[in-house]
């Protein structure tokens, strides 16, 4: 894993009442990092503990990166955290990394952005408009918080539509999962069930999974039934309780996975599966890559049926 950067809070704003945005630069004003459209970096905090969250600004030789942060008052801290961080303070993040990027060869690009998710999609939406190419993009929120909604439509002009209720929402997408043109890429951010009602529908339509891109922005369901995963290479097995995670036992136990996200959306703690079935939870894999069952995310996925043989 690349070192990380070292960065100072240079401005911070509300764009509405439970989002707060910061512009992140390096403290001797250095070029940082370029990442593709939908790249995203890992901010550390607390006691070993990571968030990440969506670069929103373009994304060649950047001067500064720009995150925007939802308050979840129920979450870990992490959140409220960088709400109270201020102007001036420094903070270390992951390299940025891009897991949700355009797919160069797609003929259109239909973007589904849910509340918070909204957030990938700008720098997709950037993309689009700097390579000319073909887009449209729905923007579900709750009527009182819509974070970006004016500078998206400034940037989309009559390619954006906003809407706040679900009816209305499937009133306009559902037309489009029908109907989209031929070699027609599908990108969906925002809460998990949003997601997977996307999937479904978009699968009902018939559209190829590799055609379908998601990334999450709720953590999936925690916790489960208890299991056993053996570490084949350590010839250890190690027990997971209802009430924990896979990750978290293995990191108990000096396994060293390596992780960033920590609810299935970065990839980082991606491992492979020698035997048993798997209780996929995360938003990265592919349709495809689920049904071989040969990897899991260690952070959000379980044992589907009480025991895991991993290449570990």
């Amino acid at each position: 894993m690349s070192a990380d950067l070292e960065l100072v809070v240079a401005a911070a704003r509300m764009l509405c009442a439970d989002v707060r945005e910061l512009e992140l630069r390096d403290p001797a004003g250095a070029p940082l990092p370029a990442f593709p459209p939908g790249g995203h970096i890992a901010v550390a905090w607390g006691r070993g503990l990571r968030n990440c969250y969506s670069l929103t600004g373009p994304g060649e030789a950047p001067s500064r990166y720009t995150i925007s942060v939802r308050l979840d008052p129920a979450g870990r801290g992490g959140s409220r955290w960088l709400h109270r961080l201020p102007v001036g303070a420094r903070l270390r993040v992951s390299p940025p990394r891009g897991d949700f990027a355009p797919v160069a060869r797609a003929h259109h690009h239909l973007l589904l952005a849910g509340g918070i998710g909204v957030t990938p999609i700008l720098s997709h939406v950037r993309a689009a408009l700097r390579w000319d190419r073909s887009f449209r993009v729905v923007y579900v929120h709750r009527p009182e918080s819509a974070p970006h909604a004016a500078e998206l439509a400034g940037m989309c002009g009559d390619r954006l539509t906003r809407v706040t209720s679900r009816e209305r929402f499937w009133d306009t997408v559902g037309p489009l999962l029908r109907d989209s043109p031929l070699g027609t890429h599908l990108y969906v951010c925002g809460p998990e069930p949003m997601i997977e009602a996307v999937r479904r529908a978009a699968d009902a339509a018939g559209w190829p999974g590799k055609r379908v891109h998601t990334e999450a922005f709720l953590p999936v369901t925690a916790g489960g039934a208890p299991f056993t995963a053996h570490l084949r290479r350590r010839g250890t097995t190690v027990r997971v309780p209802a009430d924990a995670g896979l990750l978290d036992v293995l990191d108990a136990h000096g396994a060293g996975v390596p992780s960033l996200c920590r609810r299935g959306v970065c990839g980082e703690c991606r491992l492979p599966v020698r035997a048993g079935a798997i209780d996929h939870r995360d938003s990265y894999l592919t349709d495809d890559e689920r049904a071989a069952g040969d990897s899991m995310m260690a952070c959000v996925s379980r044992a589907a049926a009480g025991h895991l043989e991993l290449d570990l």
